[in-house]
């Protein structure tokens, strides 16, 4: 199963199964209620628009932030949390959590006012980040 994940076999037939799925459904060899039939027609819902002054009060917001909070401790804390996601997690003999667990650094780092952005990029340099096989 490894070597066929490797390949993408499982993503290209899932991939494969929605498609003859949605065909069929649009071909309505497949009959969905409420999709291609016995469809209720409704007004659409009314959708959320957020305007550019909200991005501007939250810039200013994480700007205040960052001025206020302790940025020696937070990258005290992010460098913890580098360094416990870096190393190899192993399960206790006695069914303990390995002491590599990574949420109790994320916790420290949020009570230090690290951004969720922060923590994510934190990780992404010790994890990398995932990229699809099947369709590349």
């Amino acid at each position: 199963m490894v070597a066929a994940i490797e390949k993408g076999y499982p993503q290209k037939e899932i991939a494969e199964a929605s498609y003859q799925f949605q065909r069929a459904n649009e071909a309505r060899e497949k009959i969905t209620v409420g999709a291609n039939e016995f469809v209720v027609d409704e007004p659409s819902p009314h959708i959320l628009y957020i305007g550019e002054e909200v991005a501007q009060a939250q810039t200013k917001k994480l700007k205040a932030l960052r001025e206020r909070r302790s940025n020696d401790e937070v990258s005290r804390c992010l460098d913890a949390l580098k360094k416990a996601a870096s190393q190899e997690p192993t399960a206790g003999a006695d069914g303990q959590i390995s002491a590599v667990n990574t949420m109790p650094f994320i916790v420290e780092a949020v009570k230090a006012y690290a951004t969720v952005g922060e923590i994510c990029e934190a990780l992404r340099e010790v994890y990398g980040t995932y990229t699809e096989t099947a369709f590349a």
